[in-house]
């Protein structure tokens, strides 16, 4: 059984930096891509960010790019999010998931995950 466990979260002031984690255990976690989504209360989750299993492939939501930075370390079966100047609107509930393969250009959509963390609070306060 896979398990996803985040962690990172929490209060921050707009224009701060939050780095989150993801260890995962349960299966050979090099061998899958992962992503980083959110949601807010009353909206549909959405895609952040991806990365393929090795890392040479990223992709990020337009609100991500520039500010947000999706990386892993296979060693230590942990995905992370690095987030700088962040703002209120990216406050929500933060979850990584893990893929089916080790890539897939459809991995912007929830059906490609087979695996889903708690979530991890993020509040920007302005």
């Amino acid at each position: 059984q896979v398990q996803l466990v985040e962690s990172g979260g929490g209060l921050v002031q707009a224009g701060d930096s939050l780095t989150l984690s993801c260890a995962s255990s349960g299966r050979t976690f090099s061998n899958y891509g992962m992503g980083w989504f959110r949601q807010v209360p009353g909206k549909e989750r959405e895609f952040v960010a991806a990365i393929s299993s090795s890392g040479s492939i990223t992709d990020y939501t337009d609100s991500a790019k520039g500010r947000f930075t999706i990386s892993r370390d296979n060693a230590k079966n942990t995905v992370y999010l690095q987030m700088n100047s962040l703002k209120p609107e990216d406050t929500a509930i933060y979850y990584c998931a893990a893929g089916r393969s080790p890539y897939n250009p459809a991995w912007r959509h929830d059906p490609w995950y087979d695996y889903w963390g708690q979530g991890t609070q993020v509040y920007v306060s302005s």
